[in-house]
């Protein structure tokens, strides 16, 4: 039987970044795979929330920048201060989930993960993350991890 997760989805764009960057500061964690993530408590009713910024099918680090140093490093260069790969050839999006298992409506979540970020999710609703990581592992990789939530919630372009 499939559990499923309320979470909320957006297309990853420079003013995502920046809005991530001003709001939340650095990653608190970041991984070899790509994955940056924020854990905060902006749910309802202060419920931790994970953040994670999902990498594109594929990743590949930029030369140079370990993987702590990409977010900032890419943050710097869409804020006008440096120079780094353009967000979209890193990631593909950013997701926001409870960390830790909270049974929250997505609607409610929704609410308050846009009042956190500033910018309301491209797709909100319940997710089957064990069969989406499922595929991602069985593709190596490389299946957009953002483009498969995004179509679990109906929210295709």
């Amino acid at each position: 039987m499939a559990s499923l997760v309320p979470t909320c989805v957006w297309r990853v764009s420079p003013a995502l970044v920046a809005a991530l960057d001003e709001r939340f500061g650095d990653p608190v964690d970041a991984y070899v795979n790509g994955s940056q993530t924020w854990l905060r408590d902006d749910g309802p009713n202060r419920e931790a929330i994970e953040w994670r910024l999902h990498p594109v099918p594929g990743y590949q680090a930029p030369a140079d920048v370990t993987h702590h140093d990409v977010f900032p490093t890419v943050a710097l260069a869409v804020g006008g201060t440096g120079v780094a790969p353009a967000p979209q050839e890193l990631w593909d999006g950013l997701e926001a989930f409870p960390a830790y298992g909270d049974e929250l409506e997505p609607a409610n979540l929704a609410t308050a993960v846009t009042g956190a970020l500033g910018i309301a999710p491209d797709g909100a609703g319940l997710v089957d993350h064990d069969r989406i990581a499922d595929a991602w592992e069985r593709a190596g990789g490389r299946l957009s991890i953002t483009e498969t939530l995004l179509a679990e919630l109906g929210a295709t372009r």
